[in-house]
């Protein structure tokens, strides 16, 4: 990692990405380790206790903060500091700032995933290691779980909106009096929940980040909790005895057929779907016959059924269309087993208990359609995040990249534990959203979605899936091929992204569009061609 560092930092400085305000101070320097050490007693910040400061040297292993895990590691010499900063009466966030002794100007906050109050600490190194002081927090709460929001409105506000706001106003005041300079451009990136919150801080803070990297956003947050909850209940869920329950091991069946049906649309059968959404998956070419009603590799009339619904969108009791359809290619995923299980979903039971009914107990056996709309009505803490306007973010020039994996098939919670699923057509919902309402064709001057065929939640996947975007997946040091990289060169030099190349786990290299522009095989290589 120290390698890989060294010789971005030289790229960085090289290309025009170092900024106007940067220090190098590799080593450890004196006077940088004893205005760390000072930060406990002499910063004063409102409504904040700075909890310690620390200076580390590089690399080491530190104790973390929080249940989530108890040890974390860090890859560049910096100050960390801890602190506490309390959002209204009955709320606060716990939270580090990352301050690395080589500091290119730039503040990056960080998101968090699932219902996570937890401390991304690789997302802290990712963004240190790269040189931006860099701020993260648990999200107002411990855990990952909803059941801090039972009763606690602000703790679910601070989840939904204001724990990034916070970190980010907090975050900038220690970086002044650390570096003894305000930063001179701020970034967001996060994945998932992350995304989502990058979301809310365009739509709701639009001043707090010049930039937004917002990878595979929890966007329309209730009807998220509800689809899911209405795929497990398509598969029977709570009951796995019930007729159209799907065994797990039957999910490779159903992958190797949805592939010989929709692999080669692209033109090459390479094992991935690059545009889902061309697919039109017949599940009944898997009912069994009469004759063959005993085989495993054929499927009952009722479990026929129940694929049809999950592989088609959900809409409501009006006839509106309420969430994206899964993504036909992500059953082939093995971390696709805990929404395909017939359990439950814990999130969307959770969510239903402690923030729509506020209660601790609930037949979940009676979950359906009605719940989609009390969902809405509720809409606890504003967590929704599906609005089209995001003018005020637009006309400060600030810059918006989202990603999605286009086999997205879970969403990673504590030690990765898939528990929720966010199909990559949300995005593309979000995407013309924002052209209705802004009454613009194209977003492409302050907003770009990049889909990636064959990519998991956030990272991972038979795709090109490593151009940047989260720790471990930095492939090719250049802004070309790295998402963080090429967001740094559109706010500071105006030079969008067209592209993303991404690199798959055997080096293979994919050229990835942004939205709408279609990825065609031209023969020999897949191209972007406007449709």
């Amino acid at each position: 990692m120290e390698f890989a560092v060294a010789i971005l930092s030289k790229l960085l400085f090289a290309s025009g990405f170092v900024g106007p305000n940067w220090t190098t101070n590799y080593g450890g320097d004196a006077t940088l380790r004893a205005n760390c050490l000072a930060l406990t007693s002499s910063l004063s910040i409102e409504n904040t206790t700075i909890l310690d400061a620390s200076y580390l040297p590089a690399p080491s292993t530190i104790r973390t903060s929080g249940t989530c895990r108890s040890t974390a590691t860090h890859t560049a010499p910096l100050c960390r500091v801890r602190f506490h900063t309390n959002t209204s009466a009955t709320s606060g966030i716990d939270a580090e700032a990352w301050l690395p002794d080589e500091w290119y100007g730039r503040f990056m906050g960080i998101g968090n995933q699932g219902m996570q109050g937890c401390i991304l600490y690789d997302d802290l190194d990712h963004g240190s290691a790269l040189h931006f002081a860099t701020v993260g927090s648990n999200n107002g709460h411990d855990g990952d779980t909803a059941l801090p929001f039972f009763h606690n409105p602000d703790v679910l506000y601070d989840f939904s909106v204001r724990a990034i706001h916070a970190e980010a106003v907090v975050g900038k005041q220690i970086v002044e009096a650390y570096y003894g300079r305000p930063p001179a451009y701020s970034y967001y990136t996060g994945c998932s929940t992350g995304g989502r919150q990058g979301t809310q801080a365009a739509l709701k803070h639009p001043d707090d980040f010049d930039g937004i990297l917002a990878g595979s956003p929890a966007i329309d947050f209730n009807h998220l909790v509800h689809w899911t909850g209405m795929v497990s209940r398509h598969l029977g869920a709570p009951a796995a005895a019930s007729p159209s329950f799907i065994p797990l091991e039957s999910w490779k069946i159903i992958a190797k057929e949805v592939l010989r049906q929709c692999d080669a649309l692209d033109g090459v059968a390479d094992g991935v779907i690059t545009d889902p959404d061309s697919c039109v998956f017949r599940p009944e070419s898997l009912l069994c016959s009469g004759e063959d009603s005993s085989r495993r590799s054929c499927f009952t009339a009722p479990q026929v059924e129940a694929l049809r619904k999950i592989y088609s969108p959900l809409y409501g009791p009006a006839g509106e269309l309420l969430y994206s359809r899964f993504d036909p290619g992500a059953e082939s995923s093995p971390l696709i087993w805990f929404l395909l299980s017939g359990k439950f979903p814990p999130y969307t039971e959770q969510w239903l208990k402690y923030v729509v009914l506020n209660v601790t107990d609930y037949n979940i056996g009676d979950y359906g359609a009605k719940h989609g709309a009390l969902f809405d009505s509720v809409n606890g803490g504003d967590i929704a995040t599906f609005n089209g306007d995001f003018s005020a973010f637009r006309d400060r020039g600030g810059k918006f990249l989202s990603y999605h994996g286009r086999a997205d098939p879970a969403c990673p919670s504590i030690n990765y534990i898939p528990v929720q699923v966010i199909p990559s057509g949300n995005s593309k919902r979000l995407y013309d959203l924002i052209s209705r309402t802004l009454s613009m064709p194209t977003l492409d001057t302050f907003y770009r979605l990049f889909l990636v065929p064959g990519m998991d939640h956030c990272t991972g996947g038979a795709g090109a899936f490593k151009f940047g975007q989260a720790p471990g997946t930095h492939a090719v040091n250049s802004s070309s091929h790295d998402i963080i990289l090429a967001l740094v060169d559109w706010v500071e030099n105006n030079v969008a992204p067209d592209t993303i190349i991404g690199t798959a786990s055997d080096g293979a290299t994919r050229v990835h569009c942004r939205y709408p522009i279609q990825s065609r095989w031209n023969g020999s290589a897949f191209r972007c061609e406007a449709s």
